[in-house]
């Protein structure tokens, strides 16, 4: 049996043959893999545009301001209404406004009860559930599809400054 050294001495040097197989086998598996890891989808960032003041609102179309207050009565911009009312007083104001940027903000006072509050939402729905109706009806909506779209409310609570 052969050890490989001078008089059956063990060789000290080391077998570079099984070594130099396996980086090469390592190098291919790189070569290979490096092309598919440097793919990336193309990103677009998108751009901050800065207004220095926000647009001022439409004299033509002032916006829809449906208030309750602190005693719990109902105003429709400056006119106090009733519940029962306020989606007959509402519908034709909401159709005036244009096809697709219809909105009533609501106000709220922070004491009120939650289910009034749901419940004059529940009359600005009928309400635009009625312009929508109405509007489709109109000559120049028939047959387009069209139908001025629902109203969008934004809702706020008020809430009241504490007293001295």
């Amino acid at each position: 049996m052969d050890a490989g050294g001078p008089k059956g001495k063990a060789k000290s040097d080391i077998n570079v043959t099984p070594l130099i197989d396996i980086v090469l086998v390592l190098l291919i598996v790189f070569i290979v893999m490096v092309p598919g890891l440097s793919k990336a989808l193309p990103v677009v960032v998108p751009q901050v545009v800065k207004v220095d003041r926000p647009t001022p609102p439409d004299p033509k179309n002032p916006p829809l301001v449906v208030t309750i207050d602190q005693n719990g009565d109902l105003m429709l911009q400056n006119d106090k209404i009733q519940l029962a009312e306020l989606a007959d007083k509402l519908s034709p104001v909401v159709q005036l406004q244009p096809s697709g940027m219809r909105k009533v903000f609501l106000r709220v006072d922070e004491e009120q009860a939650y289910q009034y509050a749901v419940n004059v939402l529940d009359q600005i729905k009928v309400a635009s559930d009625r312009a929508k109706r109405e509007t489709a009806l109109r000559p120049e909506f028939v047959g387009t599809g069209l139908d001025g779209g629902d109203v969008k409310v934004v809702a706020a609570v008020k809430k009241r400054t504490p007293t001295s």
